[in-house]
């Protein structure tokens, strides 16, 4: 079901204008000379003002001279100042959809510094997979082989892990509904752990009854598809502390009861994105064994709507005991994580979930930055930095008790709306509060980045594999400690 690019990355130090391939791509710093291929073809079109290395900006030679290359691309960096990864990732991402549009053998780039060869390397993944997974015709083409020239060897596994889960995580979110469902979600997910080396285990609906998740069962009632959770284990530090993962895992969402409009539902299959994100992410961190255990726990369910589906004023209780009234079946996706982030908290006291969780957070935040919210912020902080390292966004939203109103009930411990126009977000993240016990908790709504409503010059559209890097350097990072 689920077919991933079989690209391979390797290094080069051949010089640049001696290697064969379908395409060679130069990076352009915008504030400094350019002394690579075709240097003095460049200096024309400076002086044309065809082209000054601005960010993003894309200028093919279709017959380069002095280039055994058959074609040559120009990548505008923008300034050396602002080089970040999140820049050198789209730069590579912009340059691969170029060259991508028709079958290659070999793409190679020129890295500008071996600081930059997980960024060139995984921004050149991003950018050779697309959404047209079912098209007679595909309209993107990966390369038998990508080149980074100068690049570091050293960094070549993370670049291949990386590169795997993000095209992992982009073909599940984009896999048609009527396919990915929870039972082929936890069989895929079973599947990475067989080839990757991590365990999964997968409870089917009578476990999880058996297991008081009587919440998350009641959004998957509505539907034929029964739910599953998938628990995985990956253990690089025997003894050592765990880093749990928890990720939302709704493989379509059509609002229940509370049903969505064809416009809101159109592209539902993505409210599974969250978890899609924490299964790549385990699977990149087992493939680079890292010295690291991780918990990851993936809630997966379908919310429909249909005579048994969960109806507004129904009262549910959660794994810990808590009680929760429905006044909206569409905002289910905190439902599942409630049960998910009781069991995680058992078994761990760190704990990070990814989820699709509120069109709120979109209209604060926009559609490239996610919305953090912690209660802990020292732990916060950790998650933020790792998030910023990896070239993605996120920012911290307010969580204080002023809040805590937002989700007050009449007749149950909580409900699960915040009730109002304001604050949606953090409703959201206030809910989900209640489920951590005294666990350091963070919670991430990348609703907005996850999805692509239309390509950009680095993106195309449909799913974006929002945040396996950032599991990948979070990881890393609470490896090391």
């Amino acid at each position: 079901m689920i077919t991933l690019p079989n690209t391979q990355f390797h290094t080069s130090v051949e010089s640049p204008a001696k290697l064969a391939a379908n395409w060679l791509i130069a990076g352009v710093w915008a504030d400094e000379p350019y002394t690579g291929p075709c240097a003095e073809m460049l200096a024309d079109l400076r002086e044309s003002g065809d082209f000054i290395g601005k960010h993003l900006e894309l200028v093919p030679i279709l017959s380069p001279t002095n280039v055994t290359a058959k074609r040559l691309l120009f990548v505008g960096l923008g300034n050396r100042a602002d080089a970040a990864r999140a820049r050198l990732h789209d730069a590579a991402s912009a340059a691969a959809r170029h060259a991508t549009t028709k079958k290659v053998g070999t793409v190679a780039f020129i890295v500008p510094s071996p600081e930059w060869t997980v960024a060139i390397g995984v921004g050149l993944a991003q950018g050779c997979q697309g959404p047209g997974v079912r098209k007679t015709t595909p309209t993107r083409f990966a390369p038998n082989d990508f080149l980074l020239i100068a690049g570091n060897e050293a960094d070549l596994p993370r670049v291949r892990a990386e590169a795997r889960g993000l095209w992992l995580a982009r073909e599940l979110v984009n896999t048609p509904p009527c396919e990915l469902y929870p039972e082929t979600f936890a069989a895929a997910a079973a599947d990475a752990g067989r080839l990757t080396g991590f365990e999964v285990e997968v409870w089917d609906e009578s476990r999880l009854a058996a297991e008081r998740m009587g919440s998350l069962l009641a959004v998957a009632q509505g539907s034929k598809r029964p739910a599953r959770l998938a628990i995985l284990r990956y253990t690089g530090n025997p003894g050592g502390p765990v880093l749990g993962l928890v990720g939302k895992g709704v493989t379509f969402d059509s609002g229940g009861l509370s049903l969505k409009p064809t416009d809101g539902m159109v592209d539902m299959k993505c409210d599974m994105a969250g978890a899609a994100a924490v299964l790549a992410g385990v699977q990149a961190i087992a493939e680079l064994k890292l010295s690291v255990n991780v918990l990851g726990v993936l809630a997966i369910v379908e919310n429909m709507p249909s005579g048994t589906a969960m109806k507004l004023g129904d009262v549910l209780t959660a794994r810990n005991g808590k009680t929760i009234e429905v006044l909206n079946t569409d905002a289910e996706g905190r439902l599942i994580l409630a049960d998910a982030l009781c069991y995680a908290a058992e078994q761990t006291d760190r704990l990070v979930d990814f989820a699709t969780l509120t069109g709120a957070c979109m209209v604060a935040l926009g559609t490239e930055t996610s919305g953090l919210m912690t209660n802990n912020d020292a732990w916060g902080e950790q998650v933020l930095a790792a998030v910023t390292s990896a070239g993605e966004r996120a920012w911290k939203l307010p969580m204080d008790a002023s809040y805590d109103s937002l989700i007050k009930s009449k007749v149950a411990d909580m409900r699960n709306t915040g009730g109002g126009r304001w604050a949606g977000a953090i409703a959201g993240g206030k809910f989900l509060e209640q489920f951590i016990g005294s666990a350091k908790w963070v919670h991430l709504d990348i609703a907005g980045p996850s999805w692509a409503e239309s390509e950009s010059a680095a993106l195309d559209a449909g799913g974006t594999g929002c945040m396996v890097r950032s599991i990948v350097e979070m990881a890393k990072r609470f490896g090391e400690q």
